[in-house]
């Protein structure tokens, strides 16, 4: 699974999930981010940050960045804590959803990921880095 979180709301903007780790996982993940963002943000206040995963540092990966006028940054070699947003949401996630059920099918896990990031995480799921609101509202108060 890749994800591409707004570090702001902490709200699920753009996700994929493969049986592999191919570029096409990062890549559908950027695009659903970049469908959901580019219309309602100015490009040059977009951030791209990443780890340095072979997918995130491909050419043509980075040619998508560019051609989308947003700004690419990477963790540092070694530095843990620069990803720690995605890596306790991936924690979160785990918890609360993978380790919980018992997924026969990559479908089925597919339909359940779903349900916990687009209804359960981003619009009900209270954060206390947001003051134990939800990413949806949170980006709502912001916008009135």
């Amino acid at each position: 699974m890749a994800v591409v979180l707004d570090l702001k709301s902490r709200k699920v903007i753009g996700w994929s999930m493969k049986d592999n780790l191919g570029q096409t996982l990062v890549h559908e993940a950027l695009e659903m981010a970049v469908g959901r963002r580019l219309s309602t943000e100015a490009p040059e206040a977009l951030l791209f940050h990443s780890d340095r995963g072979s997918q995130y540092a491909a050419h043509d990966y980075q040619q998508r960045l560019q051609e989308r006028g947003i700004v690419c940054s990477m963790s540092r070699r070694g530095d843990c804590w620069d990803n720690a947003v995605v890596e306790s949401f991936f924690a979160t996630l785990k918890k609360e959803e993978v380790h919980r059920e018992d997924y026969l099918t990559h479908a089925q896990a597919k339909a359940s990921l779903f349900y916990y990031i687009e209804v359960f995480y981003n619009r009900k799921r209270r954060h206390s880095a947001l003051g134990y609101i939800s990413p949806h509202d949170y980006e709502q108060a912001l916008l009135n």
